[in-house]
This record gives C-alpha cells, structure tokens and sequence, in this order.
C-alpha cells in the first residue's frame, strides 16, 4: 500500500439506526475499493465488519469495525458502527476520530430511533455529515417522506443532492442535482449510464439545483457574491461552496443508495473524495496542555489510541489515529499517560480478517499495531521529542444499568474478575467494581441489552456460568440532632484487665456550621471520608481523665462503626464528634478498652440522635417524543422524581428530574416499552438526600430481618 498523505485521507464513521444497512454499504465500500472481490451478506454471515461470534449468532453489529478502501488516490477509513442505543460507546469512540459522520437511512422506515440518539452524539461532537438514503429497491420506500423528516429533525440545512425517479421494487434510477444528469444504474452494479434529465424531471430537478446554489453560496462570500451578480455558479463553485458547508455544519447533503444491488456506491464514494473534509480541515483538537493539533506530518508525532480489541492470532491490536506527525515501523514512542517506552514492531491496515502491512503512515490516518506492552486504549503515542502531552480522552456516556454478578461456582470467582478486567480494556462503556461496601460486584452499562451480551460473552467465549441479581443500594446515614452518650468498657479475667471510659457529644455536621461551645475544644482533627462526607473528630478532655495518647484509639473505634452504620450497616457520614469526660486506670486501660468504648459510645449517641438514611439521588436527563410525555412523566413521578426542568429539541422535549437510585432498576427497559424504542436518557450521580419516612421504615425492618436471618 502507498503512504497516503492527509489531503489524501478521508476517515468516516457509518451510523444510523439497526438494520438500515451499514454493514451491507460497508461491504460494498470495501469492494469499489479493492480490498475483497466478492461482497458478503449479512443474512450468510459472512460480512467482513460481522466476524465475532456474537455479531454471527445475532446477526447485527455489536461492536464498531475498523476498515479501510482505496479508491482513486484516497484511502478511505471507514468505521462501521452499531446502530442500538446499548452499543452507543462505540459510536461516541468512532465519531471522536472520525472527520465526517455517514448517517446512513433506511428508506422504508424514515428517520427512525437509532438515527435520532445518534444524531444528538454528532450535534455534541460538532461533526459534519452526510444523509444516505439506502434500501430504496423496497417496495414499501417513500423518498418524500423521508425528505420530510430529515428537514423536520435535522432543519432547513438538508440539501438534496439526489433523489430517485423510482424507489420500490426496480429501483435504478436517480436525479443528480449536483451535476444536473439523470444516472440509471445497471441491476448488479456497474458502470452507470449517465444522460440528460427527462423533461417530466426538470422542473423539480430544477427547483432543487437552486436550492443547491443557494445553500453552496451561503459559505462563502465571493460565491454569494458570484450568485447576486449571475444567478448561477459552476459545479465546480457549487462543489467549493458544499466543501465548505460540510466541513462547517452549515450544509447536510442527501445520497440516494442501494447497497445490497451495488447501486449508487461509487457516485457516494466521488462525493466523499471530493466534498467530505481531509483530516487537516476539521476542527483541531488540542492536548492537555492547550496545544493545537493541526494534523500536520512535519510536527513531532502524537498519535491517540482510540480502540483495543484482541484478535485471533494476532493477540491485542491497538487503533489510532495520527493528530500529528508521521508514525514508522521499528520507530521507538513514549506513552504519554504513563511514561512507558515501546517499539512499533508493524503497521497493519486492518479490515475485519484483512490485515495489509504498511511501513508509515502520516498525520490524519487511522493505523493499527500490535504487540504493545503497556498501551490501553485512550493513551497517547508521542514521539520522544514532546513525550508528556496527552490528547484527552474521549467522554463517553455514563452508565444506564446497573446488575450485581457473581459467578455459579465459587471456585470461578478469581476467573471472573479477570475476564472483566479484560473485557473492560475494550468496551470503555462497561465499569466493573468490587464493591467492599455493598459486598458485591457490580456491572453498569449501558442498558440490559449491553450486559446480556457481557453474559454471553462470558459463558460462551470464557465457559463461565455466571449468574445477575438485584444489586444493593449504596445507602448512607447520618443524624440531624445532637445527642451525648457514655459507655464504660471493663474486662477482667484474671491477669491484667481492660478498662476504658468515654463521654462524647454527637451533633451534625455542615459546612460552615458553628462548633457547640458547651465544652472547650483542645484539637480538632478533620477527616475526609473515602465514601463521601466528613468526620470531625474534638478533642474536648480537661484535666488529663483521658490520656492523649488514647485518642486515636477512640477515634479508630468510631471510624469504624461509621463503616458498619448502626441503622443499616451502611457507611455513617457527616458527623462532628466532641469526646468531653473519660475515665482511666493506672493499670488496666489501653489502647483496645478505649477503642471499644469509643466505638460503643459513638453507636449509641447515634441512636438518640435523630438518625437519618440518606439515599443516592442522580440527574436524570430524558429525551422523550413529545407525543410521549404525559406517560413518561407519570413513570417518573411513580419513581419519585423531582422534574427541575424541560426543554425542547425539534419534536422532542427534554425532562430533567433528579430520581433515586433505587427507584432506576430497569428503567431503560421500561422507558423503551413506553416509548416504543424511541425515547432516551443518561443519570450522572447528583448527592445523597434523606430517604421519606415510609422508605426508612422499610429499610430499617428489611435489615431487621436479614440480621436474624444471618443468625
């Protein structure tokens, strides 16, 4: 393979909704450009983008694939994507690295959910795109229709670049309005055969080239200039004008298709090379450290490490993407996220099982490796000349849906941890965590659908039988008055005793609040809890009753009975404690007498201090079709949501409501019934607020039982 330099690279990300046809169009892409001979289909499964077991058996895409073509000097990197809402990291990780986003539309079914979640990633990402209308050979396709929801979703900005003469069942002719000619196509691909527009087609053909000019004219200003003055503009200007529109978001133009007839595809791959932006004429992204990547070959390589997937016979490949420089076989870097050296021992341009070596790759192209020791993916691949600037990672949604998982047999427990651990370096999307507080692991992702297929994986692939259960509430307690305690802890059984005596004052704790004066206070020690909240801890003793070496045993005891809550055995919080009286021994008190005393005095102050559970509350963002609203909030306000706000987005709203964490089991799968699949959220943890009485009373007696239950 030649070394393609950036003006000659052109990196698109497929999306669009489940079963619109990416894959099939990515097959096709792969043909035209020379890296198979024959397409595969999805129904034989033998696709080069749907390889992976999973992908087989399902028979859609579960993960994005990187590919590449080559057609007419320009190497095209194409990253078919997902189209389901559980498999939305995969698109975020694409369109991070990708120059141009290739929504990709099924005629049939018009603008349907996957394209809507998607489109909001592209509208965030501030990334241009292309419309492309495929499956139009169906019978039930309605290229108006269509046309009438991409203008009503996306705006005015849709620009007809071609529509067919005969979408349904022998569909093979298009209008191009660009060049202003009729292209028939032949039934299994081919050449076109390019003519003169009928006169039954031009007045609409007519109408659309106009719109075209205008829309072309509107990103430049001599262009505008050129069409006040003349009325018209060249192909090539309107070609300028669209180059523009595109790399600016301005301008979203519409391709007609039929991938599965090989129809269509060359004349999207023209428009690509010669209207979709090189990797130099994007926005720039910037490093850490504020530094603009200009994607230019001269300056010192840094290169981001997008993608981590491991592959039969050649263990684990790492994708990248070049931001700067240039990037060479035997050539040593340094990754800049943990200082490690590596060797890049080959370059390979992967597509599915296809591997071609190459020996250097410049600024703007997507490249993998292999055999890297210490690089996962989002790291950054310098040059030894500016080793410690890191591209920032990539921000990915936060998780959905939550499951506790243990494995069937206990003996696979060690096995199971490893394999997530595993699992997680490639799907970014997936958390893993051993929760000491919950006793539990616990996976979030992004929907039931996206851990259904970790089980799977899991049991198939790693021969794990694993099992999902409800996963436990990270619940929290505190207290909301003051209240004082003593306990006295003495043991005698022959030999030296234990004793220890401990008065404490309990009260809440707040920022800014005003310590109690009722006693002097002779230190203060703050402690910043790992799990949230603080723990002040007086030391208010007069007159030596308590030795100051005794206090942080008593401060020990206490941390640990906010660890094993009294309420719940949940972590305690924001509590001030004032140890103010004591008693010691001259013989029998040490260190474990006032470390149990502490710990039982704290326990019962606790009690007797208006003890409250605190549970998690989130932020929960819902994109919800307007026409679903009243039943969406109705769910919601059975959650015991408090709605903040709404907003509107085209013909969605947007509710935000903060919603506790117990009451968000399953959501996704219950706002996908009630909205048919068309409705989507994100939760981001918010605070910790105090449960309803109700609730505490449930908790308090759930608990009750489970402890005799234990007994």
């Amino acid at each position: 393979m030649k070394v393609y330099q950036t003006n000659e690279i052109r990196n698109i990300a497929l999306v669009g909704g489940a079963r619109c046809g990416k894959t099939t169009l990515a097959e096709a892409l792969l043909l035209h450009g020379g890296v198979i001979n024959r397409r595969g289909n999805v129904d034989d499964k033998n696709t080069v983008s749907d390889y992976r077991d999973i992908e087989l058996e399902r028979q859609n895409s579960i993960y994005s694939t990187v590919l590449y073509a080559e057609y007419e000097g320009v190497k095209f990197n194409i990253i078919d994507c997902p189209g389901f809402d559980d498999f939305i990291g995969e698109v975020v990780g694409a369109l991070r690295v990708a120059d141009t986003a290739v929504m990709v539309l099924n005629a049939q079914n018009g603008v349907d959910v996957g394209a809507e979640i998607q489109w909001r990633w592209i509208k965030k990402m501030k990334k241009p795109a292309v419309f492309v209308v495929n499956q139009l050979e169906h019978d039930k396709a309605n290229f108006d229709e269509m046309m009438r929801q991409l203008k009503q979703y996306f705006g005015n900005s849709v620009t007809t670049i071609q529509y067919p003469i005969n979408a349904g069942i022998g569909f093979d002719t298009i209008i191009d309005v660009l060049k202003m000619k009729m292209i028939k196509f032949p039934v299994d691909g081919g050449t076109p055969e390019i003519s003169d527009i009928p006169d039954s087609e031009k007045d609409k053909a007519e109408e659309l080239y106009n719109v075209l000019i205008e829309n072309a004219a509107e990103n430049d200003e001599a262009l505008m200039e050129k069409f006040f003055e003349e009325g018209t503009l060249t192909e090539e200007e309107i070609k300028k004008g669209l180059h523009l529109g595109i790399k600016e978001g301005s301008v979203f133009p519409v391709m007609c298709i039929s991938a599965k007839m090989d129809q269509g595809v060359t004349t999207l791959m023209d428009f690509i090379k010669d209207s979709c932006p090189a990797p130099n004429e994007v926005a720039f992204d910037k490093t850490d450290k504020d530094k603009e990547l200009k994607c230019d070959s001269k300056e010192p390589l840094s290169a981001f490490v997008f993608k981590v997937t491991t592959e039969q016979h050649l263990g684990e490949v790492a994708f990248m993407k070049l931001y700067n420089g240039e990037i060479s076989e035997s050539m040593e870097v340094v990754n800049a996220n943990n200082g490690s050296k590596e060797r890049i021992s080959q370059l390979l341009c992967i597509a599915g099982k296809n591997r071609e070596k190459v020996e250097k790759a410049c600024a703007g192209d997507i490249i993998a490796t292999i055999k890297l020791r210490n690089v996962g993916a989002q790291h950054t691949l310098n040059s030894t000349k500016n080793s410690d600037d890191i591209i920032p990672s990539t921000v990915f949604p936060e998780p959905k849906f939550r499951t506790a998982v243990r494995a069937k047999n206990t003996s696979d427990d060690e096995k199971l941890g490893a394999v997530l651990s595993e699992l997680r370096k490639s799907d970014l999307t997936l958390l893993v965590e051993q929760s000491k507080e919950l006793k539990q692991m616990i996976l979030s992702g992004q929907g039931e659908q996206h851990l259904n297929i970790i089980k799977w994986i899991i049991e198939k692939i790693n021969k794990i039988e694993i099992e999902y259960f409800s996963p436990k509430i990270p619940y929290r307690e505190t207290i909301t008055k003051s209240a004082e305690s003593m306990y006295r802890h003495r043991k005698q059984s022959g030999g030296a005793g234990q004793f220890g005596e401990v008065h404490m004052l309990i009260e809440p704790y707040f920022e800014g609040m005003t310590p109690q004066n009722k006693y002097p206070i002779r230190g203060t020690e703050t402690h910043d809890l790992s799990w949230g909240g603080k723990l002040v801890f007086n030391n208010c003793i007069v007159g030596g009753v308590i030795d100051t070496r005794f206090m942080p045993a008593i401060l020990k005891g206490i941390m640990e009975r906010m660890e094993d809550g009294p309420l719940t055995g949940s972590y305690a919080r924001d509590i001030c404690v004032n140890i103010f009286d004591g008693k010691m021994h001259p013989v029998d008190s040490n260190e474990m007498a006032f470390k149990l005393a502490g710990r039982n005095a704290f326990r019962e102050a606790f009690k007797n201090a208006g003890a409250r559970i605190l549970e998690p509350i989130y932020d929960v963002e819902v994109y919800v079709p307007s026409e679903n609203m009243g039943s969406v909030m109705t769910d919601l306000q059975g959650r015991r949501a408090v709605v903040m706000g709404m907003d509107s987005d085209g013909s969605y709203q947007i509710i935000r409501a903060k919603v506790p964490l117990a009451e968000m089991n399953k959501y996704s799968t219950s706002l996908s019934s009630i909205t048919s699949g068309r409705a989507s959220y994100g939760m981001k943890f918010a605070d910790y607020q105090q449960v309803p009485a109700d609730v505490q009373s449930a908790l308090l007696k759930a608990y009750e039982e489970s402890q005799e239950d234990e007994d």
